[in-house]
């Protein structure tokens, strides 16, 4: 795992450009810096080495010396393809994979993508055809940002090293605001700052002096309605996760694991363990408010699996300590906390002397874990019989956790949950209750703002952008590919995940998002991953043979961190008050201060109303951060 940097075009001075925007992202990569300078090109590496730990640098050019790739991510099945590629009369100087995808794009091109099994952004300069080749993984995992500047093309993998290019100022997105205020992340290739873009999961593009051409190479796909496959499933599932947390345990540094003591970590805990030589080492954060606290069920599987584990206790002034330094890593606005601790979480595993970890992110959307989608199985219900007192009343079965929701009435439950006046041909019908909830936070925008939103809805752009087979699909596997591929990359793979972990330089490594078992889990019976109310059916029943029944029948609780409770009261920040004040409001010009102050003072007496209190106080303080930390407070620019 790593960090590139690049550009194709006229630069006056290609080394001291290349290693400011090096300098930029050396977090993701303390063990090396390579520079790479060609006429009208230049490449930049950082390098967090994980494999030939002697022979990795990079920049690396091809045996022939054509081809130049500058490689952040891993690929797993490298060993397989390196040995079919030496059958085939190829030599090989270092024993990375690195060298094993410029042996493979010499070889057959763009091509190579669809034998790669792994997480990945890479670039690759052509010195003959004098063209870049930049690529992605198919679900996501690691990010890669460009830019168009004065006749030149830029890239990285984080913007704030696009920021490094001279001319090229932060600017906030609005659009790219209402987005995340609608589905939690810019709707990709758009990202918070004006004119920055995200090449798009399963993408690549070549960049010549004509600019960039983009093809997707791969798609996230589902079978017709009622045409579903799932023979067999417990056994092809056992079969594909343990190959896929076997070729994740590859490295030559020691790989640990992040253990929530939810199922999904639990199960990719438990494969790791049979299969490693040594006691596998754990990682967990423990809340100390009882309300997000899962260290019981941690200790539970610690012991069944005889680990090292080492278990962080989180405060609410951690969050609050730490969130500056979240917001400028995820370089974004954000409605919640729950980075913050794993950005901290992500610190103590580095300190520990690891470099890699397995994690159980992705299980949720292939096998529908999330309430979600539990929850718009229960409002198809009510809405077939809109004047049933009796069915609302499952609601309050989906979220224990919740226990405000115990007491509403069925009327209360019904309208909350949008369950008799939702239109169930609405391709958008899982994920409205979401939405809605989510963009109660723009009423606070300042009158400019709202005036430049003016007829524009985030929701009806992802409308816009869905496959033409969308339609035809089960309505379970519509809202498992809203949720895969729109909150999956754009949050919890990149707010949540990539940048709070190379933060402080460590790899996640997701064996659930190895692509062959998305493509399996995409081809079972919805019945299979969602039977009745019980989630992630085929899984819980490998699960069985894994780990104790505490953990295997436990119901899913979604990973959450405390939102208001940690920047009012007792943990109170100085740059909470500052950011939150009417001069900082009204300098930035993106809130009504107003109001701002209103639900400022509402959170700080101890009084949110739930869930959209919470994530307006945390949109509103993360935005106001993001343009302190990228802006230097100029945002009049950005609703211009």
């Amino acid at each position: 795992m790593c960090g590139v940097a690049g550009y194709l075009g006229y630069v006056a001075d290609g080394v001291a450009l290349l290693s400011a925007m090096s300098g930029a992202i050396a977090h993701r990569g303390p063990d090396g810096e390579g520079i790479s300078v060609f006429p009208h090109a230049g490449l930049a590496h950082r390098r967090l080495a994980i494999i030939d730990l002697e022979n990795g640098r990079q920049p690396m050019a091809s045996e022939t010396g054509r081809f130049v790739i500058s490689f952040n991510g891993e690929i797993f099945n490298h060993v397989e393809l390196r040995r079919d590629l030496k059958a085939q009369g190829h030599r090989f100087r270092t024993t990375t994979d690195t060298e094993v995808i410029l042996c493979l794009f010499e070889r057959i091109g763009e091509r190579c993508l669809s034998l790669l099994n792994g997480d990945f952004a890479f670039a690759i300069w052509d010195t003959l055809r004098e063209r870049m080749f930049i690529a992605r993984d198919r679900m996501g995992v690691r990010p890669l940002f460009y830019t168009r500047h004065r006749g030149a093309v830029y890239f990285a993998s984080e913007a704030k090293a696009l920021l490094k290019v001279p001319g090229i100022e932060a600017r906030l997105d609005i659009k790219a605001l209402d987005q995340i205020l609608t589905v939690w992340a810019p709707i990709a290739p758009r990202t918070a700052f004006q004119d920055i873009f995200e090449l798009e999961p399963a993408t690549y593009a070549f960049i010549d002096r004509n600019g960039l051409v983009m093809t997707p190479y791969w798609k996230h796909e589902f079978p017709d309605y009622g045409d579903h496959a799932g023979s067999a499933a417990e056994e092809k599932l056992d079969d594909l996760l343990t190959d896929a947390v076997r070729l994740r345990l590859r490295a030559d540094v020691e790989v640990g694991c992040y253990l929530s003591g939810g199922l999904d970590s639990s199960v990719v805990a438990a494969v790791a363990a049979g299969l490693g030589a040594q006691p596998l080492r754990t990682f967990a954060i423990a809340f100390e408010s009882k309300e997000h606290d899962e260290s019981y069920f941690q200790n539970i599987m610690a012991v069944h699996l005889g680990t090292r584990h080492v278990q962080m206790r989180m405060t609410s002034a951690d969050i609050a300590t730490n969130f500056p330094d979240v917001v400028r890593h995820m370089e974004r606005p954000v409605i919640r906390s729950a980075p913050a601790p794993l950005y901290t979480l992500a610190r103590l595993v580095r300190g520990s002397g690891i470099k890699a970890v397995l994690t159980g992110e992705g299980a949720d959307e292939i096998f529908a874990g999330y309430d979600i989608f539990k929850e718009a199985k229960v409002r198809r219900f009510c809405t077939r019989q809109p004047g049933s007192r009796f069915r609302p009343l499952l609601f309050r079965r989906l979220y224990p956790y919740l226990p405000n929701l115990s007491r509403q009435t069925p009327e209360y439950l019904s309208a909350f949950f949008m369950a008799g006046s939702a239109e169930l041909g609405d391709p958008l019908f899982s994920h409205r209750p979401r939405f809605r909830s989510t963009s109660a936070t723009k009423m606070f925008f300042s009158r400019d703002v709202k005036s430049a939103l003016a007829g524009y809805d985030a929701a009806e752009e992802i409308v816009s952008l869905l496959p033409a087979d969308f339609r035809r699909w089960h309505p379970l596997n519509q809202a498992q590919y809203l949720e895969t591929r729109f909150l999956l990359p754009g949050y919890i793979l990149s707010s949540q995940g990539d940048r709070m972990a190379m933060a402080h330089g460590i790899e996640g490594r997701f064996p659930f998002l190895d692509h062959r078992l998305v493509e399996f889990a995409a081809r079972l019976h919805p019945e299979q991953k969602l039977k009745g109310l019980d989630e992630k059916h085929v899984l819980r029943g490998v699960a069985d043979k894994l780990l104790p029944s505490e953990i295997s029948g436990r119901r899913k609780q979604p990973y959450r961190a405390p939102d208001v409770e940690a920047f009012v009261g007792e943990t109170k920040r100085a740059f909470v008050e500052a950011a939150m004040g009417a001069e900082s409001i009204e300098r930035l010009a993106i809130f009504d201060p107003v109001t701002v102050e209103k639900l400022h003072r509402k959170c700080a007496m101890g009084a949110p109303s739930g869930f959209r209190d919470n994530a307006a106080f945390v949109a509103i303080l993360s935005t106001q951060l993001w343009q302190e930390t990228f802006s230097a407070g100029s945002a009049a620019r950005a609703v211009a």
